[in-house]
């Protein structure tokens, strides 16, 4: 069970968390949902269309993004977060800003979900203050605006990943918090290579391993670019392909721009599961 505000969230069947980009940048689907009526609606029908969270983001951290400061990007996320306080789920804050973590969790959010893993000082002090808000501690290298520049020449991306989520939520817990609160991104194309994403998607059970829910993001991402040669918004058949292999793998919750198809081929896979000996 994963602990995730006003909901606990059993984790043994793969959840679907759906993506409200409140962002005019974002590498997908940026300035579609920037009015306030606009990204509620989106949230609504990506609830009624099978998320079980919704991951609501006022800044970008596409490859190259720059960052906002904090108040702007509170106004764009508290109104949705009142939008869709009765949509039936939890609502996660993509944010990796203290000042936005604190307003957040004021407006009512379940969940953090930081690319930056809490090592802010003030980010795990606000992660920790609350005694029920799950959190999403992810790895990146580097910032946003340079991180695939020149991603590094890990020695074995695999271990160093899990080597440095491991001493994230031990960070985490040692602050007080609960491990029912906790769930770990390897950061899919956040200081990585194409070979690094697929690698960390084909070994998850190293990071499974660790004991802690496994969340994986690869909607519509580059990596799908790479391999299948389709620009953003023809990525759906390999988007749909990668959630697969990440639950396959392990991970418990797949992020995604495409809820109802995710949650169709979900169910598909999950009905083979149960019956295969």
């Amino acid at each position: 069970m994963l602990l995730c505000g006003r909901y606990e969230l059993d984790t043994r069947s793969p959840l679907v968390m759906g993506i409200v980009n409140v962002t005019p940048d974002s590498f997908s689907d940026g300035g579609r949902y920037t009015a306030t009526d606009a990204a509620i609606a989106h949230g609504r029908a990506l609830a009624a269309a099978g998320a079980h969270i919704l991951d609501i983001g006022g800044e970008s951290t596409r490859p190259g993004a720059q960052t906002v400061p904090d108040e702007h990007e509170i106004a764009r996320v508290a109104p949705i977060l009142e939008g869709l306080r009765e949509a039936g789920v939890p609502l996660s804050v993509d944010t990796r800003k203290p000042a936005v973590m604190r307003a957040a969790l004021a407006a009512g959010a379940d969940m953090l979900n930081d690319i930056s893993g809490f090592t802010h000082p003030e980010a795990l002090a606000a992660a920790a203050a609350h005694p029920r808000c799950g959190l999403v501690a992810m790895h990146m290298h580097g910032e946003p605006t340079t991180m695939q520049q020149s991603p590094p020449d890990y020695a074995d991306v695999v271990a160093e990943v899990a080597h440095y989520l491991s001493g994230r939520c031990a960070a985490l817990r040692a602050a007080g918090v609960a491990a029912a609160r906790i769930a770990i991104d390897p950061g899919l194309g956040f200081g990585k290579t194409v070979e690094h994403n697929y690698r960390l998607l084909a070994r998850l059970d190293a990071l499974c391993a660790l004991g802690y829910p496994v969340l994986v993001g690869l909607s519509r991402k580059s990596m799908i670019g790479a391999v299948t040669g389709k620009p953003v918004g023809e990525r759906l058949a390999g988007s749909i392909a990668g959630a697969l292999a990440a639950v396959a793998g392990g991970a418990a919750i797949v992020r995604v721009h495409d809820v109802a198809e995710t949650v169709d081929a979900l169910a598909v896979w999950a009905e083979v599961a149960r019956l295969r000996p």
